[in-house]
């Protein structure tokens, strides 16, 4: 455990250390020790349980410095006054479940009972976060000599010299650990992170400087947390995360419990206030009269299990009923019900949403340009996502817009890096030029995408969209040779494959039910005999 320490001591004095997103230096090797930890416990639950000794590592530090104020100012006997800490906005955290006993009972045998009753009177005596913190340290399958050693390897995150804030920096390490996390459980990860690049691109289009921001489906809560990090890098007064407090309302819902509790404790690791509801957001809505200014959002990727009924004559489906297989434009309704007059939305959707052959999607689309809501499409590489190979694009709506009668189509599907095999990036200077194409495209009447960049744009007008057949793929306005390459023969070449399949399953009596649910979930599928 030495060689750990100084190891961990040595990166930490090299590493550049910051609370608004610059990599710790020492957070992948961190990792690895992490990870090698893991042994024969499943991923989904070692999330869990790595990201929950985060936060108590994170309210133990803020306990701590406060406890230490206290007792410089007015004494020992103050510092154990629990409204002390109420009145600051810091969690109580009474003795028996104070890090520094943890850390020193990490080789006992009954570590995980010991962490599984801390959060028990951390819970009891901190109601805003009860529930959240995760349980099942105890499990006789956890080793608990591995438990012990994880202990002590996030003791020993330096959280940089006299005694800085350790929310910024336990809190990069939870967002690295969240990357991680999603890559290494696959195409489960994506229900509760979508990549950092891609949140930082919405982010950084959208612009929230203020108001009331929604995320009907937040996931880890990357969303928030991207935004408030906006909003600090651009205060002229030295970045003050309070401002970003004063002038952002915060309102997320998430419907998987326990990612629920990834998303509360990713925003009190970072010191931010918000209100995040559990909940389905399309059958049990917990913010019902929320008019948001600023909506912000990655659903699920064609859900076809989004439990459609009761919901056909939904009042948000304005603009036409989803389809019972693909909860797309479910999503996008219900966005647009929350949106204030004036207010802006960007989400993530499957690239089939802008040009999909299904009646009732392409209804609502026609809804949706007639209506003068949609401001820009954006088209994104592929490989960006770690739960989908589904090639992705961003819609941004507007109540209130500028350029009225037209929307911009970016198509950015050559840019990125591969950081490996299967995963790609979007560059900061990349996110900056489409970023800067969308704002520009507001402010001036003509503009020309800049020849530097594999960025590409072009501003169409209501009435060419609709001689498309109100289809809404950049590539059609941006490259017109691929016109006819993908959409016009979509319906084509799906009717084909479906025969074939058709074919195959008469000759081999066997389907493939995941091929079907999918093909199913674009408006085709194949009929039993």
């Amino acid at each position: 455990m030495a060689q750990t320490n100084r190891l961990m001591e040595t990166r930490a004095r090299k590493a550049s250390i910051s609370a608004h997103g610059v990599p710790l230096g020492y957070e992948a090797e961190l990792w690895a020790m992490v990870d090698a930890l893991r042994g024969a416990t499943d991923i989904v639950e070692y999330k869990h349980l790595v990201l929950g000794l985060i936060f108590l590592r994170y309210v133990s530090d803020a306990f701590e410095r406060r406890y230490r104020e206290i007792s410089k100012e007015r004494g020992v006997g103050a510092a154990e006054d629990r409204d002390e800490y109420v009145a600051h906005h810091t969690y109580w955290i009474p003795q028996e479940a104070r890090w520094e006993l943890l850390q020193r009972s990490s080789r006992l045998p009954t570590i995980g009972q010991l962490l599984d009753e801390s959060i028990v009177v951390v819970e009891r005596d901190n109601p805003t976060l009860r529930n959240v913190l995760p349980r099942g340290y105890g499990k006789p399958m956890l080793d608990k000599k591995r438990l012990g050693r994880l202990i002590d390897l996030i003791s020993n995150i330096n959280v940089g010299a006299q005694d800085a804030d350790s929310n910024g920096i336990l809190g990069d390490v939870y967002e690295y650990f969240l990357a991680q996390f999603a890559s290494a459980e696959g195409k489960t990860g994506g229900e509760f992170y979508t990549p950092r690049c891609v949140v930082k691109l919405l982010v950084e289009m959208i612009e929230p400087f203020h108001g009331r921001l929604y995320d009907p489906c937040c996931g880890s809560s990357g969303m928030f947390v991207q935004s408030i990090k906006f909003i600090d890098t651009h205060d002229t007064g030295g970045g003050n995360s309070s401002r970003a407090r004063k002038y952002i309302r915060i309102y997320g819902q998430e419907s998987n419990h326990a990612t629920w509790q990834l998303a509360t404790m990713n925003l009190a690791i970072r010191g931010i206030e918000g209100r995040i509801d559990l909940g389905d957001s399309f059958h049990n809505d917990r913010h019902p009269d929320l008019k948001a200014d600023i909506i912000l959002a990655s659903p699920p990727f064609n859900d076809a299990d989004w439990g459609n009924e009761g919901l056909m004559a939904d009042h948000r489906w304005r603009y036409g009923g989803p389809p019972s297989a693909n909860a797309n434009f479910a999503w996008v309704q219900h966005m647009i019900h929350h949106l204030a007059p004036g207010g802006v939305a960007g989400f993530v959707l499957a690239n089939e949403s802008t040009f999909s052959s299904h009646s009732t999607e392409s209804v609502i689309r026609k809804g949706l340009v007639e209506a003068d809501l949609i401001d820009s499409i954006v088209a994104l590489p592929g490989a960006l996502f770690y739960s989908t190979q589904i090639p992705a694009c961003l819609w941004f709506l507007a109540r209130d817009r500028k350029r009225c009668g037209e929307v911009l189509f970016i198509d950015a599907r050559e840019c990125g890096r591969m950081l490996d095999r299967t995963h790609r990036e979007l560059s900061d200077e990349e996110i900056t030029r489409i970023a800067e194409t969308y704002r520009k495209w507001r402010e001036r009447p003509r503009m020309l995408p800049s020849p530097k960049s594999p960025v590409v744009c072009r501003s169409a007008t209501t009435e060419e969209i609709r001689r498309s057949g109100y289809s809404l793929a950049p590539r059609y306005y941006v490259n017109p040779a691929e016109k006819n390459v993908d959409d016009e023969l979509f319906d084509v070449k799906m009717k084909r494959l479906v025969a074939e399949f058709q074919v195959q399953r008469a000759k081999s009596g066997q389907l493939d039910d995941t091929i079907n649910a999918n093909l199913k979930a674009l408006g085709f599928e194949l009929k039993n005999d």
